[in-house]
């Protein structure tokens, strides 16, 4: 069910989860590169729209669907390790946050618990946050570890543990999304989402209760500021 922005920005959650890969750090740009430099490492060439059904992935799901798209599957276990790889190199060499990120984070985590949840490997969302000076603000990172059985984006579990963490009910929670890979993982985690940065194409988006086109929106910013303040729980 949508809501209207009057709606959305109406409401105070009692936590709020951010993806990190598009929404908080300008990293999408190094994924899609480092998916460039993988199909070359191979010669190989993407096919048309590659970039479009891969965005949000996990990486391992990233690497299985490269070597699909390109009828060798047996070159699934080596794409996915070549993405990883080359996206370590670019994201080191070139952290950024998107606009807006470090502003309402900022205003967001004196005021309510925050947490990430992403497909991105753990060393990967720590090492940007940390790097970015957000880190500190997170009471929570949960990704798809390897053996923990949670399943990646756009199963929901990093989003259902990510609200528990926080101590709420999913649908007490907002989730901060830029992909429709990770609106449909909180949607399906029962909470509320809002989805930033251009507006995906189809009917998709339409899944988020409100679509803005970055975190530095006013109406966003004027939200945060107005945001009840909640004492966070302590970390069990």
């Amino acid at each position: 069910m949508t809501t209207t922005a009057h709606d959305l920005l109406d409401w105070s959650p009692e936590a709020v989860i951010f993806d990190c890969d598009g929404t908080l750090m300008d990293s999408e740009r190094h994924w899609q590169e480092a998916r460039n430099r993988a199909f070359r490492e191979y010669a190989l060439q993407p096919p048309p729209g590659f970039a479009d059904k891969a965005t949000g992935l996990h990486y391992e799901d990233c690497g299985r669907l490269m070597a699909r798209s390109v009828h060798k599957p047996e070159l699934a276990e080596g794409l996915t390790a070549a993405l990883l790889d080359h996206f370590l190199a670019l994201v080191t060499d070139d952290p950024a946050t998107m606009p807006g990120a470090v502003q309402l984070v900022r205003l967001l985590s004196v005021r309510l618990p925050l947490a990430v949840a992403s497909n991105c490997p753990r060393v990967v969302v720590e090492g940007s946050l940390e790097r970015a000076g957000l880190r500190e603000h997170f009471q929570h990172i949960v990704v798809p570890d390897t053996g923990d059985g949670m399943r990646p984006k756009p199963h929901p579990d990093v989003y259902a543990v990510a609200a528990r963490l926080c101590g709420v009910r999913p649908d007490r929670a907002l989730a901060v999304e830029d992909s429709l890979t990770g609106v449909k993982a909180a949607r399906r985690a029962g909470l509320r989402v809002l989805g930033v940065g251009p507006r995906p194409q189809g009917d998709g988006a339409a899944r988020a209760d409100l679509w803005l086109p970055a975190l530095h929106a006013p109406e966003l910013v004027t939200w945060a500021h107005s945001c009840a303040i909640r004492r966070p729980l302590p970390e069990s």
